[in-house]
């Protein structure tokens, strides 16, 4: 069965996107960051609710900040990476459900109203828009390098230190350099490994 996307943009999005390692110095620009997430807000979530928050970590101080949280394999490639992007969830989200979901306007009030539900729920649906951030920073002709080896306690209490948002992965970006992969990609699921039918 043929797919509606052509072949190119099938390997751009997915078979020759790799997690990158190494990046040129050419700098990620704030219009390219902005047509990435004016691509990527159309995620599906649940009431279309927006938990997902990014920060882009661009000054020397906060970069150094950010790298002290990292594990000692992912610090290197931070600190020379042109970007880094913060994605965190916001578990205040539904003050603004009002807003994104007008039809229901006591949402928030209601199933939204306890913390742990908001915790649990908008995690979930950062985590499907994080995977939507990762797409479009390919579909701008960028790599993504996404890492979980981090102090998650220190990265929210130095960079949310009000509480409500917290980390669900630290991204960088750029243009791959050469060195970018590892020699080899790392095999997958096969169709027949993965897929039942019922």
């Amino acid at each position: 069965m043929t797919l509606a996307l052509d072949a190119a943009a099938q390997d751009l999005l997915f078979r020759e996107a790799r997690t990158a390692n190494a990046f040129t110095d050419e700098p990620v620009t704030e219009e390219q960051v902005q047509a990435i997430y004016d691509l990527v807000k159309y995620a599906p979530t649940a009431f279309n609710q927006q938990p997902l928050r990014v920060v882009l970590v661009r000054s020397p101080e906060a970069r150094q900040r950010l790298v002290g949280h990292l594990m000692e394999g992912n610090q290197a490639k931070t600190a020379a990476a042109p970007l880094t992007a913060i994605l965190a969830v916001d578990h205040e989200f539904h003050e603004e459900l009002p807003r994104l979901m007008p039809f229901v306007p006591d949402l928030k009030d209601t199933f939204f109203a306890e913390r742990p539900v908001r915790e649990r729920v908008g995690s979930f649906n950062a985590t499907l828009q994080a995977g939507y951030f990762i797409l479009g920073v390919r579909a701008a002709g960028l790599a993504a390098g996404p890492m979980t080896g981090y102090d998650a306690d220190g990265i929210n209490k130095d960079f949310f230190p009000e509480g409500d948002h917290a980390v669900l992965t630290v991204v960088n970006i750029g243009r791959p350099a050469e060195n970018a992969w590892f020699p080899e990609r790392l095999p997958r699921l096969s169709y027949d490994e993965a897929v039942t039918t019922v």
